[in-house]
Order: C-alpha cells, then structure tokens, then sequence
C-alpha cells in the first residue's frame, strides 16, 4: 500500500511539473501578431492644395465725372448692364466760394470786353481815314477777339459750375453710365449721398463696381517649399465650398515673384500668392468671392515601386525612415529606405525593398487565439 501511495504522489508531482511548463510555454508566446504587405508598382502624384477665392478677372469701379449728390440709382445689384446702360444720375452742388469766383470772373471778362469793343470801334473809323497803320489797328483788333473769347469762356465756365456741363444737355457728365459690359457687384450708394470726381488728389467716389462673371480667376496662397515646383500654364483643378461635388478645371498663369508680406506675418509662414484661369461650365454660376480650393500637380511618376505610407516608421535621433522586414515566422528586422515623391496614401521606394519583401505593418495587429484546457 505505500508503494501504491508513493507512486501516486510521483504521478502527481509529474503532473504539476507538466502543467507548469505548459502555462509557461503558452504564456511565453507574444499576445498579438503582426500582418505584413509588399511593396508594388504604382504611379504616383505629388499634389498641392492651395486656399484662397475666386474673383472677376476684369473689375471695374464706375466713378463719376463731376461732384455732386446722388439724385437717381437706376439699376440694382445683380443686374446685368451693357455698356453705356444709365447707373445713376446725379445733382450738381456747386461749391459756393467756386460760384461765387466764376460769376466775378464773368462780370471782368464783361467790363473788358466792353472796354475792348469802344476801342476797338474808335481805332475802326481812324483806319479807315488812314491816320493809323494797319498792324496797329490789327493788334486792336486782337485784343478785341481775346475779350470776346474770355467772355464766352467765363460764360461756360459758370454754366459747367452751375449745371455739370458747358453744352445744352447737362448728360454728358451727371448720368453715369456704365463703361464695360457684365453684372453689377456693388453698388456703395445710395439716393441723396454727396460723391466726389476723381482728381489728382482723390481716386473720387466709387457709384458702382461692374465685372463680367464669365472670365473668372482664381487668386490664392501657396508655401514655399512648394511653389519652386510650379510652372506656368500647369492644369488644376478647382472645387467651391458653395458648389459640392463638382470640380472645374483651370489653368495656372501666374506665380508671384515676392513673397506676400501680410501673410508671412499672420500665419508664420512664407507664401507666395498664385494666379489661374477658371473655366467656366454651362449651368453654373460662380459668384465673386467663393472660397477655393486649388489642387495642383507638383511632380508625377509612373510605374515606381512603393508601399503605403502608414507603414514607415522613422528614428527618433535622426528621423531616418525605416521599415521592419519579415525575415521568419513573426520575427521581423529593421531596414533603412530611401523615400522618393509622395501622394499622402503611397510612397516611392528608391532604395531598401524589393517587391518580394513583406514589410510589417507595425500599427495594425491581431490578437493570438489561446488555447483552452477543451482545445
């Protein structure tokens, strides 16, 4: 009987010793394991998007010819005009100090004139007796023209200060009329506000902006790690956050040569401010001052090799980018690469694999199915 008795406890000691390196063996295996994808040939392109607005590319602003206040707005905003179309009318003020200067000279160019004339008519009858030469009574004569002329230019002079116009019709300079042919964008005043001419000392009143809607640009800000890799009349394409789902194409016709100052200083950042054509669609209408979106072909490449860009990793000393190659069964090793252009999903390999590589993909895993006392 204690034979039978030490033989079991043997057995039972065995036992354990067999689970215990059992539940070590299991519990020595790694709890997840990793998947891992192969390179592949691809083409690639490097795109740029840049932010900004679309605008008129030819954008008038309508300034009347003479000051005075707003008597009249005939059209509306929105409203297409052809030129030569009326936009407003306006009311000649005329400044009472400039009045009041004509009309002294009006009353001189009147006494002269007058002045002129006897002599000029007394000088008349001694000609013609022969008691003076001729060049004498010619430079009489003269004289009396000039004061005839300054009277008549003393005269329209007054009437333009009175009226906005020397001739009959006063048209000419208070109906404002439109200049080019489009829409009308704005229109900053209203019925009974004073406006003044343009001048030497004043760019004058803007009554209107007027801009044809069907020759549009788009007008934004690219960085400058970017816009050495831009080149005239490269294609685009050009979204609006007012028109989803739709894109337009383009067609870039101007990078800044300065960097743009005011940009710089809010954003922190070196931009650049670019210029394309937008081609217009039947069926759309594109309104001045949309936001944009700019998407533009940096650099393009075909039939490269390359692997998701998710599945680089890079050091944390030297920001070398590096994959992790399967070389056995979950056992993976660390290979340096060269990256070339990229597209924000994939990126060229220039150097490290080879497309017979499985490289890890170190943010993905699944856990390792335990095995059960059942199993």
């Amino acid at each position: 009987m204690k034979i039978l008795k030490y033989i079991g406890i043997a057995v039972l000691i065995i036992a354990a010793l067999f689970a215990a390196a059992y539940f070590i063996k299991s519990n020595s295996k790694s709890p997840i394991t990793y998947e891992s994808e192969s390179p592949f040939i691809t083409s690639i392109e490097e795109k740029s998007v840049a932010t900004g607005k679309v605008i008129p590319e030819d954008e008038v602003a309508i300034k009347p010819q003479i000051s005075g206040i707003i008597s009249e707005i005939a059209v509306e905003e929105g409203e297409k005009l052809e030129a030569g179309d009326l936009i407003a009318k306006i009311k000649v003020v005329p400044n009472e100090q400039t009045l009041n200067t004509a009309r002294g000279r009006l009353s001189n160019a009147r006494i002269s004139l007058n002045n002129a004339e006897i002599e000029y008519n007394r000088n008349k009858v001694l000609f013609e007796k022969g008691v003076i030469s001729s060049q004498e009574f010619n430079n009489i004569e003269l004289t009396y023209d000039q004061a005839k002329q300054e009277l008549a230019n003393a005269q329209s002079d007054l009437q333009i200060i009175r009226q906005g116009s020397a001739g009959g019709s006063t048209s000419a300079n208070t109906n404002v009329k439109a200049t080019i042919s489009g829409t009308v964008l704005e229109i900053p005043v209203k019925i009974g506000d004073q406006v003044i001419q343009s001048n030497n000392f004043n760019d004058g009143t803007t009554i209107a902006s007027v801009a044809d809607l069907s020759k549009m640009i788009f007008e934004g800000m690219v960085d400058e790690a970017e816009v050495g890799k831009l080149k005239a009349d490269s294609p685009l394409k050009i979204s609006f956050g007012a028109i989803p789902d739709k894109e337009f194409e383009g067609k870039l016709k101007f990078v800044a040569p300065k960097w743009n100052e005011e940009e710089e200083t809010t954003s922190g950042v070196v931009q650049f401010k670019i210029e394309a054509d937008v081609f217009m669609e039947e069926g759309y209408f594109i309104r001045a001052g949309y936001s944009a979106n700019a998407s533009l072909v940096l650099e393009k490449k075909d039939s490269v090799l390359a692997i998701k860009e998710a599945l680089l990793q890079f050091d944390r000393e030297t920001e070398q980018p590096y994959v992790e190659v399967e070389v056995g069964d979950q056992e993976f090793e660390r290979r340096d690469v060269e990256t070339g252009i990229s597209d924000g999903i994939n990126v060229e390999i220039v150097s490290g694999l080879t497309e017979s590589d499985k490289v890890k993909v170190w943010n993905k895993t699944e856990p390792v199915k335990r095995e059960t006392a059942s199993d």
